[in-house]
C-alpha cells in the first residue's frame, strides 16, 4: 500500500485501539498482567512473624541484631508480542481478514501496556524469525509497531511456533509478559518449546481464526490453495463426507492445540474474524485477574 493509505490505516487503528485500551482495558490489563517479579526495596529490623528466609545475614552480622530484606512487587513489565506473519494470516472469508484483526488486537495490547508504563516489543515470525523490535516505551514506538503490522512483508510463508518460542527464551533474559497472536496452523510440535518458554516467561496465547478454516461451504467443486505452501487442489465441497472429514481435521487440531496450552498452563482465547475481539480479551483478562 502507498504511504498515504498506510498512514490513514495507522491513524484509524490508533483511534480505535487507543480508545479501547483507555476506556475498557486499562483496569483489567493492570490487574491481569501485574508484575510477577519481586525486587529488593530495603532492609528493616526483624519483627515477630517475619519469614526467617528473608533474613539478611550480612546486615544481621554487622549489627548483631536480625534484619530482614523487604521486597516489593515489580510493577513495570516488559511485554512481548509474538506475531504470526505466515501466509495463512492473509486469509479472510468471513468478517475481517486475520491480518487486520491481528493488527488491531496487537495495537490494543500495546496501548494497554503503555497505559501501565510497560515496555513493548515485537517478534514477527513465519517458519523463521522475520524481525525483532526491541522493547521500548512511548506512542511513537507503538505507531512504528502498527505500521510494521500493516505493511510488513515476510520472506517466508510457513509457520514454526517452536522456533519463535526458542528464540524468545534465549534472547530475553528478564522475565516478560508474552502474547502469541497466531492462527496456530502449524504442523510442527511446539509443546516442549512452549513449556520451557512459559516456565521462564508469562505466556498467553491468542488464536485468530476464520470460520472457513473450520468448515467448508457447500458450493460444489472448489479450488483450494494452501497460502503457506502455495499448493492447490480441487475439492468437491458438495460431498458430505469431504466436509465432515475437513471439519473433523479442524476439531482434532483444535483439541491438540488446547491440550498443549492446558498441559503447559498457558492461558488462551480463540477469536473468530467475524466476532468482536473485545469480549474475548475482556474474558481473558478477567479470568487472569481473579487468580
Amino acid at each position: 500500500m502507498d504511504a498515504n493509505e498506510l498512514l490513514k490505516k495507522v491513524r484509524k487503528i490508533e483511534i480505535k485501539t487507543k480508545g479501547l485500551s483507555q476506556n475498557i482495558f486499562a483496569g483489567e490489563y493492570h490487574s491481569a498482567f501485574k508484575g510477577r517479579g519481586m525486587m529488593f526495596s530495603e532492609v528493616r529490623e526483624y519483627q515477630y512473624g517475619d519469614d526467617i528466609r528473608d533474613i539478611d545475614w550480612n546486615v544481621t552480622a554487622r549489627h548483631n541484631h536480625p534484619y530482614v530484606k523487604v521486597f516489593e512487587e515489580e510493577r513495570e513489565l516488559t511485554v512481548m508480542l509474538l506475531i504470526d506473519v505466515s501466509g495463512s494470516r492473509n486469509f479472510g472469508a468471513m468478517g475481517e481478514d486475520k491480518r487486520e484483526m491481528i493488527a488491531e488486537i496487537a495495537a490494543t495490547l500495546a496501548f494497554s501496556a503503555i497505559q501501565n508504563n510497560d515496555k513493548i516489543g515485537v517478534i514477527f515470525f513465519s517458519d523463521k524469525i522475520e524481525k525483532f523490535i526491541p522493547p521500548k516505551k512511548g506512542r511513537r514506538h507503538i505507531l512504528f509497531i502498527i505500521r510494521e503490522l500493516l505493511d510488513f512483508t515476510p520472506e517466508q510463508r510457513g509457520t514454526d511456533l517452536a522456533e519463535v518460542l526458542r528464540y524468545m527464551t534465549d534472547a530475553l533474559k528478564k522475565r516478560c509478559t508474552t502474547f502469541i497472536i497466531s492462527d496456530f496452523i502449524d504442523s510442527h510440535d511446539y509443546y516442549k518449546a512452549l513449556s520451557i518458554a512459559n516456565n521462564k516467561h508469562d505466556v498467553t496465547a491468542i488464536q485468530v481464526y476464520d470460520k472457513r478454516d473450520a468448515q467448508l461451504p457447500d458450493v460444489g467443486f472448489m479450488r483450494v490453495i494452501d497460502l503457506e505452501t502455495g499448493r492447490d487442489r480441487w475439492v468437491n465441497t458438495s460431498s458430505g463426507k469431504v466436509r465432515q472429514a475437513f471439519n473433523r481435521w479442524w476439531y482434532e487440531r483444535q483439541q491438540q492445540m488446547i491440550d498443549r496450552f492446558n498441559r503447559c498452563r498457558v492461558d488462551y482465547t480463540s477469536i473468530a474474524t467475524d466476532e468482536d475481539f473485545v469480549k474475548s480479551l475482556m474474558g481473558l483478562f478477567q479470568k487472569r485477574g481473579v487468580r
